[in-house]
């Protein structure tokens, strides 16, 4: 219990100095958006663009997160990077948190990120939903901070 308890607070700063060292909060995703919704929504028309910023990628970056929970809402840590590899994505860019804490149980929510120059698309599965938002590079020249899965498959 009490490495639990550890834990949960470990992830919890992470989660408060990862919201810190960003730029705003994540903003949802046009299809978790009521207001400002349009008949056209940029996910909808959205394409990858291996050249273009985080920025520009960000409407694809979230369609391809979305399609991926449709299809699953508690989509693994795997899911969502296979997803974005498959996509175009650059896996050698990535990072992703655990979807298990050490005991075993499943984690509130899953963190995926794509780096791309110097900034960052990141993407959150959360019990809520579903969240994105793009943020600069760290300090450290990562896009998450604390403790993140190997991508090694």
């Amino acid at each position: 219990m009490a490495r639990r308890l550890a834990f949960l607070t470990l992830a919890a700063a992470a989660s408060l100095v990862l919201t810190a060292c960003q730029s705003s909060a994540p903003t949802p995703s046009p299809a978790s958006s009521e207001a400002g919704a349009t008949s056209a929504s940029p996910a909808a028309s959205a394409v990858f663009n291996p050249g273009g910023s985080a920025q520009d990628n960000k409407a694809f970056f979230d369609k391809v997160n979305e399609q991926t929970l449709a299809a699953n809402e508690k989509a693994s840590s795997n899911d969502l990077v296979n997803a974005l590899s498959a996509a175009g994505f650059d896996k050698g860019a990535m990072q992703v948190t655990a979807d298990k804490t050490p005991t075993g149980l499943d984690v509130d929510f899953v963190i995926v990120s794509v780096k791309m120059g110097n900034e960052c698309l990141i993407g959150q599965r959360a019990v809520e939903g579903y969240v994105s938002e793009v943020a600069p590079v760290l300090s450290t020249g990562e896009c998450l901070i604390g403790q993140t899965q190997a991508i090694d498959w």
